[in-house]
């Protein structure tokens, strides 16, 4: 990649970062939060409240590809930044479950991912946008492990409030990171999508099906995982003591498995694994008692088979969608990626109100499954030359 293609995606991708950090940092802490404030004890609300966000990101995210088309990245990008930085401030100032839902739900109309990686492709080269695509996908990893280890931590020193509103300073400096260090580029040329004929592509089909289910069961799985760890005696400012090993040795033993997906072409083989790996994981919570040992446990499998994916399904979908089809294949990939941190949030509230937490994550196993039977059919990518 040359020095302009290199400083374009690092801070492109750095601004999708701190995006999904402030997305990701409320996960570990907010089941448990909500627990003090009015309202929070109704379980389904609180589904909603961590689910609502990515109902007006599928909403939204094809609408801010098209109006990024007709006026341009940047201001399309940074207005988005700052509705989502909005957000985060209503749902700081906001001291009952209804207030943060209102938050939750602003936050998600900032859904500037899909001008993000718009952006991207306008700014690489066709031979290096899988690279690109890649290390998007990388910080988005990143984002999820550095949350979940200091979401706790952060939790503690300054509270929920403090926490939404640290969310929105990230916003707003990735505003400034937009207007001062990406790049610019010529004004896009507006082509309409094609999504006739991604939605026609069987492989894409897959891989849109399979971060639906990903990111549901993940937000179906903080709904449940933080208040297992209180109740096993371990308070919310400790969490990060089983977070950080299992996160960090989950990213150790991540890295030659996306080498071999990459360079050895065994893409499918990784993929199918990491979806098994999953699928174990929901499955042992389901069945085992919650010992902080065997969650740990648990949690190592479940998150090296969820890094692996993350990492690893936007470049594919950049592969499989050559040409004009890229922007269409990755609005609608946001798009069902949205919908499922909606319904795992929503659904697994719901589960959880009604049939507790191994219902919660025997359904979540029943998802998984039929992902990893789609998954098997899959036809595995043309090796790199």
């Amino acid at each position: 990649m040359s020095a302009p293609e290199l400083r374009a995606t690092v801070s492109l991708a750095a601004i999708f970062a701190l995006r999904m950090l402030g997305l990701f940092m409320i996960m570990p802490v907010f089941s448990v939060y909500a627990k003090t404030i009015p309202g929070g004890d109704n379980l389904l609300l609180v589904g909603v409240a961590l689910g609502a966000y990515g109902v007006t990101q599928s909403l939204l995210y094809i609408f801010y590809g098209w109006l990024s088309d007709k006026v341009g990245r940047k201001p399309v990008i940074a207005a988005g930044l700052v509705i989502f930085a909005i957000g985060s401030f209503v749902a700081a100032f906001g001291h009952d479950i209804t207030w943060i839902i209102i938050g939750r739900v602003i936050q998600g109309m900032g859904a500037v991912s899909s001008a993000v990686l718009a952006f991207i492709a306008d700014l690489t080269a066709e031979e290096h946008r899988t690279k690109a695509m890649a290390m998007v996908g990388g910080s988005i990893g990143m984002s999820f492990a550095v949350a979940i280890v200091g979401a706790p931590i952060v939790f503690h020193w300054v509270g929920m409030s403090g926490l939404f509103t640290l969310v929105g300073v990230f916003s707003i400096l990735a505003v400034g990171v937009v207007l001062w260090v990406v790049p610019d580029a010529p004004k896009p040329v507006h082509v309409r999508a094609p999504f006739a004929e991604v939605l026609h592509n069987v492989e894409l089909l897959r891989l849109n099906f399979g971060v639906l289910v990903l990111h549901a069961t993940q937000t179906a799985l903080f709904l449940v995982v933080p208040r297992l760890l209180v109740d096993a005696g371990l308070p919310v400012k400790s969490h990060w003591m089983i977070y950080l090993p299992v996160m960090g040795l989950a990213f150790v033993l991540m890295v030659p498995a996306i080498i071999a997906a990459e360079k050895r072409g065994k893409m499918k083989a990784v993929l199918v694994s990491a979806i098994g790996l999953i699928l174990i994981g929901q499955l042992l919570l389901g069945s085992l008692s919650h010992t902080l040992t065997i969650v740990a446990s648990v949690l190592f499998i479940y998150f090296l088979g969820f890094n692996i994916l993350e990492a690893s399904q936007p470049s594919l979908v950049s592969k499989l969608a050559p040409g004009a089809r890229k922007g269409a294949a990755t609005g609608v990939y946001n798009t069902t990626q949205s919908i499922g941190l909606a319904l795992g949030g929503v659904v697994g509230g719901w589960l959880l109100k009604h049939g507790g937490a191994s219902t919660v994550f025997y359904t979540c196993s029943g998802l998984v499954l039929c992902w990893l039977i789609i998954a098997a059919y899959m036809k595995a990518p043309p090796k790199r030359a």
